[in-house]
């Protein structure tokens, strides 16, 4: 595999309160280490080995903690957001520079166990400008946000509706292409990327049959510390 991954961790972890008063979301102790140590190893068992953290609150402090990447084997890259809120995805137009084309693209609170080689195949077959994967929730772990049918990304909205039982899993692949073709100049974010590629039918899917672990809310960290603290996990 040789995509590389965008991991956006620029937000001001505001949920985790009082967690994060002192240090970024991404240095938040999970199973004894800095949560994106985790994201890491995840990445690299899987093949990946160019990352690039998007960092703005207490960014530094990431940068120093995981340097770049050479106790890994894999090399870390770095985005930093200006004096102003950009959104995400300003900050991945942004930090285009830093990436190939395609990249991966996850959220720096997100743990994702799934099959990233196959998730890139069927990106590249799609021959369309971004993936988003989807899971079959039923508002388990959050409100569902995705009509899913046959294989296919009916609606996606922030706002749920009662006929929807899928969610944005959290991982996504992208073509330069697709945050080149915003031309707004203010903030925005990664949702209404994914937007505006559906209403264009450039949106491939893929659905991740487990679920996903994060650490953006007291309850999903309390989740993640008991998944990758429990013996025979990849932590342990």
């Amino acid at each position: 595999m040789s995509l590389p991954v965008a991991i956006l961790a620029g937000g001001l972890a505001t949920r985790l309160l009082p967690v994060t008063r002192q240090i970024p979301k991404s240095l938040v102790e999970v199973a004894g280490r800095p949560f994106a140590e985790h994201q890491i190893e995840l990445l690299r068992r899987h093949g990946l080995t160019d990352i690039v953290f998007l960092v703005g609150y207490l960014g530094e402090m990431v940068r120093d903690a995981l340097g770049d990447g050479a106790r890994w084997g894999v090399n870390i890259q770095y985005g930093f957001d200006g004096p102003q809120p950009v959104g995400t995805g300003g900050a991945l137009r942004a930090a285009l520079p830093l990436l190939a084309d395609p990249f991966f693209v996850l959220y720096g609170d997100s743990y994702l166990e799934c099959d990233y080689a196959a998730i890139e195949r069927t990106f590249v077959a799609s021959g369309k400008r971004g993936l988003m994967t989807v899971c079959r929730n039923d508002n388990r772990w959050d409100r569902s946000n995705i009509l899913f049918t046959s294989g296919r990304i009916v609606s996606y909205n922030k706002e749920p509706h009662d006929d929807m039982r899928h969610i944005d899993y959290g991982l996504g692949v992208l073509r330069k292409a697709a945050l080149n073709a915003c031309e707004t100049t203010g903030p925005f974010d990664l949702g209404s990327v994914y937007q505006r590629l559906l209403a264009d039918d450039e949106l491939a899917a893929f659905e991740v049959s487990g679920r996903f672990y994060e650490i953006g809310s007291h309850q999903g960290l309390a989740e993640t510390r008991a998944y990758l603290s429990a013996p025979g996990t990849p932590a342990q």
